[in-house]
């Protein structure tokens, strides 16, 4: 049995299906570049490689939350545009600068905040301005925006900065034909052309995510933002699957079947005893739970592979394990449990688990645990 066959459990990565994902949302953005979004650790594929083989396959520019995961990317050697846009008072604005990161700007706070760091460093700034066009989480409200457009200008005037960007982003990109689609538009177009009548002559205007890139094409401006779908996810199932878009998902998580034995009629499995044995029969003992991030909300619903039959799971989810009745089917000790995958040998895949949970596919490929290691297959010597 080689090493990674031994493995408790692991999470494959594609990284041959992430670069196809990339060639395809680069094809339906048109003339736009691409952001490869690789934030929360490339939502849980692995933030590093991840970027590398979307920079292999075109991609422009990588986007982060968090100035720390992009200050990673270039400590990892990473070049080209980067731009992080989650900031809060105190963060790290010098070395964003020393790093030449893209910093995103919503108030006043952080305009003064980002002059002052650049002053320190002796290097100008690039940042872009993010408009509130109706998402109402991060962002300038577009009755703020004239004094937050004034004073970038005349830190730019100075040296201080740069205005490399404006953007904003949706709130119901993934509902084709909600309203708001088209009065965020509106309000983006209405903000970025006070702005440019201002002065600011920015390199990229943007505000497509995921869905916006599949779906909204006058959405597009000169970069779209990618990031679920460039990890072969839907990011809405009422758009479509991922192979409705040409993509193919990227993880395929798996874990080692650690024990198998008989068990009586009546007999209770895990905490609680949610799940008693209807007859005499063999279970399944799976050692991965929800301190690897399994769903506990998938209890008795979670879908698992095993023996080439898709089960499912037999009471609760624990904190380090979950049991699958095999309805007295032989199956091996170390036999692989797929919980999801691209779903064209017959696993699961991240949307049925999202549905066994109650929430989406996102948050699934996301939560999956640090002590669940990455596999990265199909990796360029730059990136193992």
């Amino acid at each position: 049995m080689n090493e990674t066959a031994s493995l408790r459990a692991r999470a494959e990565i594609d990284l041959d299906a992430l670069r196809a994902n990339v060639r395809v949302l680069r094809a339906r953005a048109g003339g736009a570049q691409l952001m490869a979004v690789v934030k929360s650790d490339a939502y849980g594929h692995g933030a590093v490689p991840c970027a590398r083989a979307a920079l292999e396959a075109g991609a422009t520019w990588l986007g982060t939350a968090t100035p720390q995961e992009a200050l990673a990317l270039r400590a990892a050697g990473l070049g080209g545009r980067v731009m992080c846009w989650l900031w809060t008072p105190g963060g790290p604005w010098r070395e964003a600068i020393e790093a030449d990161i893209d910093v995103s700007v919503s108030g006043l706070w952080a305009l003064d905040e980002v002059v002052a760091a650049a002053a320190e460093a002796g290097l100008p700034a690039r940042i872009q301005l993010k408009a509130d066009t109706g998402l109402g989480r991060n962002g300038c409200q577009p009755a703020d925006w004239p004094e937050l457009v004034a004073a970038a200008r005349a830190a730019e005037r100075t040296g201080a900065v740069r205005i490399t960007g404006l953007w904003s982003h949706f709130a119901c990109a993934d509902e084709p034909g909600h309203p708001s689609i088209a009065a965020q538009l509106a309000v983006f177009r209405d903000m970025v052309e006070y702005a440019e009548k201002e002065g600011v002559a920015p390199e990229v205007r943007h505000m497509a995510n995921s869905p916006a890139t599949l779906t909204v094409p006058e959405a597009h401006f000169d970069l779209v933002r990618t990031g679920i779908a460039m990890y072969g996810v839907s990011p809405s199932p009422e758009l479509g699957t991922p192979a409705d878009f040409g993509l193919r998902p990227v993880m395929r998580l798996v874990a080692s079947v650690a024990l198998v034995k008989r068990v009586p009629a009546g007999h209770g499995i895990s905490y609680g005893h949610h799940y008693t044995t209807s007859a005499e029969t063999t279970l399944g003992l799976v050692p991965v739970g929800y301190a690897d991030g399994i769903p506990r909300h998938a209890s008795g619903r979670g879908p698992v592979l095993v023996g080439g039959v898709t089960r499912r799971i037999a009471g609760r989810v624990a904190m380090d394990q979950f049991v699958v009745d095999l309805h007295g089917d032989e199956v091996e000790v170390g036999s692989e449990a797929v919980l999801f995958g691209p779903g064209d040998r017959g696993e699961p895949s991240a949307e049925d688990w999202a549905r066994a949970a109650d929430t989406i596919a996102y948050e699934i490929v996301t939560r999956i645990g640090a002590r669940v290691p990455r596999v990265h297959l199909h990796a360029t010597p730059a990136e193992s």
